[in-house]
């Protein structure tokens, strides 16, 4: 059974064409993202920016679980919140929490829940569901209770049932918060395996080390997009100024 899709790939080689055309969103009087236009083809692209500065919007916003004000979001030119079935089928999400996104008692019942959402019967949803574990080395997890699994585990619980939906493009919004240094230099290796390309929100620019593409965002506005040797250096300077903010201020925003 095939694990990766043939869609991870465009037509124009890129692994994941994401284009935001003129997009604004607000919250109230708050105006979050002022009009902001972006072109993403890399495979691996982190986002960096102070707390607030509209890092988890912006993730939102392509994976089409908010409106924009204005604008609109297209990855591979499907429109993510007007099509929402090929918004599934396009692009996955990890929430910081992952209680937050598992709903079903045990683990092979929480990675077929997506697929028989796509359409697929019950029985090929729970084979594809079982594939995926075996391919992690984790097929003897199927039966069991999700509550029964740690924090790390319930994580990768929840990058496998994104997965095993075949997104083009999956948005990491503080993947490894909460974490123990093992568990996030295992998950990382996980993430390090995968064909489909990623957005990563993060607090932590060591995260982001050898990504193909860094933005840094400021008060909703690009303030730098370049590679993370260029991009990086600068966002950890202009935090440890007093204009940046504190060294250790929390930038999960």
């Amino acid at each position: 059974m095939k694990i990766w899709p043939d869609r991870t790939i465009t037509a124009d080689g890129a692994q994941a064409h994401i284009r935001l055309q003129g997009v604004s969103c607000s919250f109230g009087d708050k105006v979050v993202l002022p009009e902001l236009s972006l072109d993403l083809a890399e495979r691996r692209v982190g986002v960096v920016g102070r707390n607030g500065s509209g890092k988890s919007t912006l993730a939102r916003l392509i994976a089409g679980l908010i409106a924009p004000d204005a604008g609109r979001v297209l990855i591979n030119d499907v429109d993510v919140l007007r099509d929402r079935r090929g918004a599934v089928e396009t692009v996955g999400f990890l929430f910081q929490n992952p209680d937050h996104q598992i709903i079903f008692p045990t683990v092979e019942e929480e990675l077929a829940f997506g697929l028989t959402q796509l359409g697929q019967s019950k029985a090929a949803a729970r084979a594809k569901a079982r594939a995926m574990l075996a391919h992690f080395g984790k097929a003897d997890w199927a039966p069991r209770a999700v509550a029964t699994l740690s924090q790390g585990q319930r994580h990768l619980v929840c990058l496998m049932a994104v997965l095993a939906m075949q997104p083009a493009v999956i948005l990491l919004d503080e993947p490894f918060s909460g974490l123990d240094i093992p568990t996030t230099r295992a998950l990382r290796r996980y993430l390090d395996q995968i064909e489909p390309a990623l957005i990563q929100i993060t607090h932590d620019p060591a995260a982001l080390e050898g990504y193909d593409r860094v933005l840094w965002l400021d008060e909703g506005r690009v303030r730098a997009d370049g590679a993370p040797d260029e991009v990086l250096p600068a966002f950890r300077a202009a935090m440890e100024t007093e204009e940046g903010g504190d060294a250790g201020t929390d930038l999960a925003g």
